[in-house]
């Protein structure tokens, strides 16, 4: 069967400097056509992505399934509550909706970390783990996904956590009591600061402990960019949690979203 005619759901990843989309085999967790990109309008307003959603659509004429797209910000029920690196215009706007009516056809939004944490637990680095699986990318900022027994806890949010650094000497440097997650822990963090790994890998360790007291997960899974070095610094993570890197990187967003929209909309 030629799948761009078989009614596959369609995932989009709407990012800062780019939107992607491609029909999605949800038998493999894979692309079922080419990724299509077009770069982020410069004014990343709701009217001018829905545009390219439109333009990304036509690029799989023969596809009608539903869509499923990612937004880098908290989304609740379609609508959108942060816009970290988008047009601050999406703030409260019924993205479903908007893209919707566009598209003429179903549409589930859910923040870009969800999407990725779903993608992992379904066809990554957590299929057929059963219970609590936490999935967090490590970027310019920390995305973070709950999944329990398949099912997604949307809008966790945890990069914004306050660590407690009773007990961290931080190489014999003078700490603060507390720090927030992702103003401390982020890969881009590592980068400005210049962090050599043993001393990111504390702070890794300080940030996934607070997440073990918290939620007792059966697997974290690690995600972003840098998890294609995750030999340089997930073995230095002291917890007891199993903690393993995502697999799925790039398409994460897109299969995630894919299968978002079909649970929703499919039938």
């Amino acid at each position: 069967m030629d799948p761009m005619s078989s009614g596959l759901p369609l995932g989009v990843d709407f990012g800062g400097s780019g939107i992607k989309a491609a029909p999605v085999d949800l038998e493999k967790g894979e692309f079922a056509a080419e990724r299509v990109r077009i770069p982020t309008p410069e004014s990343s307003t709701p009217d001018n992505v829905a545009d390219v959603l439109e333009q990304l659509a036509a690029a799989f004429p023969d596809n009608d399934g539903p869509v499923g797209v990612t937004v880098p910000g908290i989304v609740r029920h379609g609508v959108i509550g942060s816009a970290a690196n988008i047009d601050q215009t999406w703030i409260d706007t019924d993205a479903a909706a908007v893209f919707g009516e566009a598209l003429g056809r179903p549409v589930e939004v859910l923040n870009d970390a969800d999407a990725a944490g779903l993608a992992e637990a379904t066809y990554g680095a957590a299929r057929g783990q059963a219970g609590l699986v936490l999935v967090t990318t490590l970027g310019t900022g920390i995305g973070a996904a709950l999944v329990h027994d398949g099912v997604l806890v949307p809008n966790a949010e945890l990069g914004h956590l306050w660590l407690s650094l009773e007990g961290y000497d931080g190489g014999g440097k003078h700490q603060p009591e507390a720090v927030h997650a992702e103003g401390w822990t982020a890969n881009s963090i590592r980068e400005r600061d210049d962090l050599g790994w043993d001393e990111w890998a504390g702070r890794l360790t300080v940030f996934y402990r607070t997440l073990e007291r918290l939620f007792s997960p059966d697997l974290l899974v690690v995600g972003g960019g840098v998890s294609k070095k995750a030999d340089k610094f997930l073995p230095k993570i002291d917890i007891r949690t199993p903690i393993v890197p995502a697999t799925l990187r790039n398409s994460a967003g897109i299969v995630g979203a894919a299968l978002a929209a079909q649970r929703a909309h499919g039938g």
